[in-house]
């Protein structure tokens, strides 16, 4: 008689038997805490696989009611996967072979019957590792079905690239994607990487292999744009996965290609409209100098002319007055000075609209001239710095830069509550850099965005006409910092942002 681990589990058994006799010889060779249930018919047997879950099923005899291949056909029709074992007696008239061939998991003589616990133990353990098998594997088909309907719903296609120690390419899966984006099926790429390369244009070819060597040799994330060819309508696409290394040379890319052509054409409608409206801007700007120059034209030959010809009058007259009219002398007096306001304030309109300086003295003498009426009619201290002489951009450039100066003092005027304004006013490797700082309370982001900020937006659009740079912020100690640089001529290419960052810090 052979033991069983005391550290098992409790089996619980199904028996078939014609007596209960017969089951109670099975008791010395199983543990006592297993449990024996016997049935004795094929309805008794549906009805207890129905009632609980068993371990395994021992058919001891022949039973009038239930022969062994009817055991085997109701465990079947249970669905369950429960091993049955036949405990044979000499004359019994199942053979091994018959029996095995019927369905029985393993025959025991029952002359031998220390093998049965080991056999039940084996079934068992044998039945549960099936189970979890079959479990693991609806697992997977379910995760491959989840993964299956994802990618087919993808606006896409999912790849799997690898890339040899030699540098040859081959696609390890690619998703139904393929068909819609690239115009052939998987199996097709799937065959050949080089129909992925073929379907580019010569230019994004070259392109995509050099992002694919350079994501190879850093590890960095591949994200390519490039086009298709087509002689109509090009499509784009974007290829977007992080590289995985292997220590024998092999790169795989995991990722997705997708189809961004309405974006892109989006981007390409979004530009020509952004030019449409620079070029508008820079129009209505023309215009707008145009009126200037003619209202400042009017205000100085014409209003300047009568007012100094009033002047020259009521000097005049006060001139003839009688030398006992001295209230009527202070009225004459009190005349020519309010005339001669009027000609200052005319005379700083004409200036303001239109500049004669700019043009007869350039753009560092305009702005002090500008720097000089700020301070005399806000009372603001403003200063002006001219780091060498002779800067003297193109025309257009001047007044732009001229008008952003006035605009920022106004601004200044109107929020800063500053007491001091510096200019600054410098060229620097081909462009002209003009910095304007304050004192004032400072200016927040929420300042910044606020929707009708028209004047830092007309700042930048005539900085942007310019492809110049702009930046805005809080100043060191306090205030508001203006930085801008433009080209000192149009054909001159602006700096790139990096460096622009690393002039100003």
């Amino acid at each position: 008689m052979v033991a069983s681990s005391p550290s098992r589990q409790a089996l619980h058994l199904l028996v078939v038997a014609a007596s209960g006799a017969e089951v109670e010889r099975l008791r010395p060779v199983l543990g006592r805490s297993d449990e024996i249930h016997r049935v004795d018919s094929a309805d008794f047997l549906r009805a207890a696989l129905a009632d609980r879950p068993w371990d395994a099923v021992l058919y001891l005899s022949a039973v009038a009611a239930l022969s062994l291949p009817n055991a085997l056909r109701q465990i079947d029709d249970a669905g369950l996967d429960l091993p049955l074992i036949l405990v044979a007696g000499p004359a019994e008239e199942f053979s091994l072979q018959r029996a095995m061939k019927a369905g029985a998991r393993d025959v025991i003589d029952a002359d031998r019957l220390e093998r049965l616990l080991p056999a039940i133990e084996r079934e068992v353990r044998e039945a549960r590792h099936r189970a979890d098998h079959r479990a693991a594997l609806e697992m997977l088909n379910e995760s491959q079905a989840r993964f299956d309907a994802l990618a087919s719903n993808l606006p896409g296609m999912l790849f799997h690239l690898r890339r040899d120690a030699e540098g040859e390419y081959r696609f390890l899966f690619v998703s139904e994607g393929c068909q819609k984006l690239f115009g052939f099926k998987q199996q097709h790429l799937l065959a050949s990487a080089g129909k992925l390369f073929d379907a580019l244009e010569t230019d994004k070819r070259k392109s995509l292999e050099s992002a694919l060597g350079e994501s190879a040799a850093k590890g960095t994330l591949l994200n390519w744009e490039g086009y298709t060819r087509g002689r109509t309508r090009q499509k784009w696409i974007n290829l977007r996965s992080t590289p995985y290394r292997f220590d024998n040379g092999v790169v795989e890319w995991r990722g997705i290609a997708s189809n961004i052509t309405e974006s892109k054409e989006s981007e390409a409608q979004l530009r020509a409209s952004r030019q449409q409206l620079a070029e508008l801007s820079t129009h209505l700007e023309a215009v707008k100098e145009e009126e200037r120059e003619r209202i400042s034209r009017d205000i100085h030959d014409e209003l300047g002319s009568i007012l100094v010809f009033l002047k020259i009058e009521a000097a005049q007259l006060a001139a003839k007055l009688p030398t006992d009219a001295t209230r009527l002398r202070e009225k004459a007096h009190s005349i020519e000075t309010l005339l001669g306001q009027a000609m200052s304030t005319a005379s700083r309109v004409a200036r303001e609209l239109r500049p004669g300086i700019l043009k007869e003295f350039g753009l560092p003498a305009a702005i002090e001239c500008q720097a000089e009426d700020f301070t005399q009619r806000f009372g603001i201290a403003c200063r002006v710095q001219c780091d060498e002489d002779g800067i003297e951009p193109e025309p257009d450039t001047s007044l732009a830069l001229f008008r952003i100066a006035q605009e920022a003092l106004t601004n200044v005027a109107k929020h800063a509550h500053a007491s001091l304004v510096v200019m600054r006013l410098r060229r620097e490797r081909g462009n002209i850099l003009l910095e304007i700082r304050d004192n004032g309370r400072g200016i927040s982001e929420v300042d910044m965005q606020k929707p009708k900020s028209f004047g830092l937006r007309g700042i930048r659009e005539r900085v942007l006409s310019l492809a110049g740079e702009f930046s805005i912020g809080p100043a060191e100690h306090g205030g508001t910092h203006i930085m801008l640089r433009v080209p000192e001529r149009a054909d001159v290419e602006p700096p790139g942002e990096e460096e622009l960052q690393r002039n100003l810090f």
